[in-house]
């Protein structure tokens, strides 16, 4: 037997209503229920980090928060990274590092950086290194990325 209820998140700085079922995860309800679908599917295990999100400012593996939970919440997708047509700082050093191929692991590993800027704005290749961990890429290599995310911190860091 499935239950629906109404879920409001503030999602990408947007109040949002979602009808979700009590058994839907956070990445089915982005994706099915708000058309959110830059949040990607890997494993639904929590081992990848194709789905983070940021919930309440930490980065979360979206496919093991249930929907339901999020009542009053906000929430950061990828969508939400960019501002009034700009990319973000981290979203433009990916494209400029070439830190991203096939795409599925590369809206994880953008909310995840930027979650860490957020907490850390000049984190060291140590820090980067340990905050990416449950990232996982099977086409561009880590280099790249650890590249990009350095970029950014330097980037962001002018501008603040």
């Amino acid at each position: 037997m499935t239950t629906n209820r109404v879920v409001t998140a503030t999602i990408n700085g947007v109040e949002t209503p979602l009808l979700v079922d009590t058994r839907m995860s956070l990445l089915e309800a982005l994706r099915d229920a708000a058309g959110l679908t830059g949040t990607k599917e890997g494993c639904l295990t929590g081992d990848c980090g194709a789905c983070t999100v940021i919930l309440d400012g930490r980065p979360v593996d979206s496919c093991l928060v249930m929907a339901a939970e999020v009542e009053g919440a906000a929430i950061t997708t990828v969508e939400g990274l960019a501002r009034n047509g700009a990319l973000h700082p981290v979203q433009q050093a990916f494209l400029d590092h070439a830190a991203l191929q096939c795409g599925v692991c590369t809206p994880g590993f953008l909310v995840s950086a930027k979650a860490l800027l957020d907490k850390n704005p000049a984190p060291t290749e140590e820090q980067i290194r340990y905050w990416l961990a449950g990232n996982l890429c099977r086409c561009t290599g880590y280099e790249k990325i650890l590249s990009a995310v350095q970029d950014a911190a330097r980037s962001l860091k002018t501008t603040r």
